[in-house]
């Protein structure tokens, strides 16, 4: 009897644990292990060569893929930003959708009193229960199972809580919506966040940041993406095409206008010049970029937010890291059949 007791409250134990804590999606992309991402810190830092001139930033664009691939575009964002807490703009990707029943024009949050990190555990921010009791009925749904499926957020932790030991977050994944559907819901959201900023006097840049996950263009053979061709060729006009909508669309005076511009360029519906990509981001940045625009304009009205694209590079251009038996590698192949691009940038007030 005792036995079959003692077995029962492991099992509860477990279960508990389970509920509580959000598991790691990816082993194997991510770096889970302190040492592992101590390590990773120290190569980057030792190969740094650009200096980045940044005004204070108040929110930021990153990649989700692979350390080994990325982490020279994570770099220097992360690097020039501390803060207490930080609301996190996920994909909702089709794998996810499949599984959850791919939910459209709403935000998905979590419940997981914490999650997990390569140094202690994550705490969230007292703003996601926050939201939960005064976001209008209908404009989200509450899933530990969406939220324990995608990778988009969870990316974001390794690279937070080394320059951020005690950094708090608000995970909200972004489901498949139109512009005037982001308008609405952005509209209550920013509304939301600004009465908590000002309740908890907090200052932007320095005790709360807004966070945006997204990979650029994901082309070649395997996406069934052959917008360019293919080869080198294709590539390399793959690339500048990337570059050419963060330029114009992430950078500089940060509008509206210029936002809904994006998704209808990420659509290939703005005008002949711009043609449809899979950004894996094309409702990720538009949300957060407008949630963000929106609460600077609440609470400073005589400034404007401006965006610096920091770096940008793909898997195909740089390979990976040369970092042997880091215990971690690669979720996907690079080759020019097979090659995802991704951009880090950050945001200010001017």
């Amino acid at each position: 009897m005792k036995k079959i007791l003692f077995i029962f409250f492991i099992f509860l134990n477990i279960h508990m644990f389970s509920e509580d804590t959000r598991p790691i999606r990816d082993n194997i992309g991510f770096f889970w292990k302190s040492k592992q991402v101590n390590r990773l810190m120290n190569y980057l830092e030792s190969i740094e060569k650009q200096k980045f001139n940044l005004s204070e930033l108040i929110a930021g664009i990153s990649p989700h893929d692979d350390y080994l691939y990325a982490a020279r575009v994570y770099y220097p964002l992360f690097k020039n930003f501390k803060t207490k807490e930080v609301v996190i703009f996920g994909v909702t990707h089709g794998t996810v959708k499949k599984k959850i029943g791919d939910p459209k024009k709403i935000l998905i949050l979590d419940k997981y009193k914490c999650w997990k990190g390569p140094y202690k555990k994550v705490q969230i921010s007292g703003l996601r229960e926050f939201l939960k009791n005064r976001l209008k009925k209908g404009l989200y749904i509450v899933s530990n199972k969406a939220h324990m499926l995608e990778h988009s957020i969870e990316a974001m932790i390794p690279f937070l809580q080394y320059f951020n030991p005690d950094i708090k977050i608000t995970p909200i994944m972004i489901t498949g919506m139109d512009f005037k559907t982001m308008d609405e819901i952005s509209n209550d959201l920013s509304g939301l966040i600004a009465n908590y900023i000002k309740i908890n006097n907090l200052k932007i840049g320095k005790d709360i940041f807004f966070l945006i996950s997204t990979d650029a263009n994901h082309y070649g053979k395997d996406f069934n993406n052959n917008l360019f061709g293919e080869g080198e060729q294709a590539h390399n006009l793959g690339t500048i095409y990337d570059k050419k909508i963060a330029k114009a669309f992430l950078s500089e005076n940060i509008s509206e206008n210029k936002i809904e511009r994006l998704t209808l360029a990420l659509d290939g519906k703005i005008n002949k010049d711009y043609k449809k990509v899979l950004w894996c981001g094309r409702y990720s940045i538009p949300f957060g970029m407008l949630v963000t625009l929106k609460i600077v304009n609440k609470i400073f009205p005589d400034k404007h937010l401006e965006g610096k694209i920091l770096r940008y590079s793909d898997t195909y251009s740089e390979g990976v890291l040369p970092i042997k038996k880091s215990g971690y590698g690669i979720t996907a192949p690079f080759s020019l059949e097979h090659w995802v691009g991704f951009l880090s940038a950050g945001f200010y007030l001017k």
